[in-house]
């Protein structure tokens, strides 16, 4: 019984949230944005990948789970709608709302700015994976 309990204990912790910060435009944008893999899906279901498969299939280093719990973000955010069509199996696609087109220009930006520092970005991300610190040398 104490497992079951401490089970329901955490996920009632992991469901509360703590309000978020509301203040300027970067934390607005920050908290629809962020997830490691929400700019990616929306570029690509603006590309035209609107089954979830397809979107998995762009993304393979996301699992399933994870593509969904964003895509259901992506949507209570109103960048993406979901349609779901009455077949067997049901089908599912996503495209995005006027509101998420209005983002994709952003998000070439973005993906601009890291194609032209591409090799800097490169070397300071890896430093911490190549450095010797005591925490990535061998004991």
């Amino acid at each position: 019984m104490h497992n079951l309990e401490h089970r329901l204990n955490f996920a009632l912790m992991y469901e509360r949230k703590i309000l978020p910060n509301l203040n300027c435009g970067l934390d607005l944008i920050g908290e629809v944005l962020y997830g490691k893999w929400k700019m990616r899906l929306l570029w690509f279901i603006n590309e035209g990948h609107q089954r979830p498969s397809e979107l998995q299939r762009k993304i393979p280093d996301a699992t399933r789970r994870v593509l969904n719990i964003q895509l259901k973000e992506l949507e209570e955010h109103e960048l993406v709608s979901k349609v779901i069509y009455p077949v067997v199996p049901p089908k599912v696609e996503y495209s995005l709302t006027d509101f998420g087109k209005t983002l994709i220009p952003v998000i070439s930006t973005l993906g601009n700015w890291g194609d032209k520092n591409e090799d800097r970005l490169k070397s300071v991300i890896m430093k911490k994976y190549t450095s010797e610190s005591p925490e990535n040398s061998e004991v």
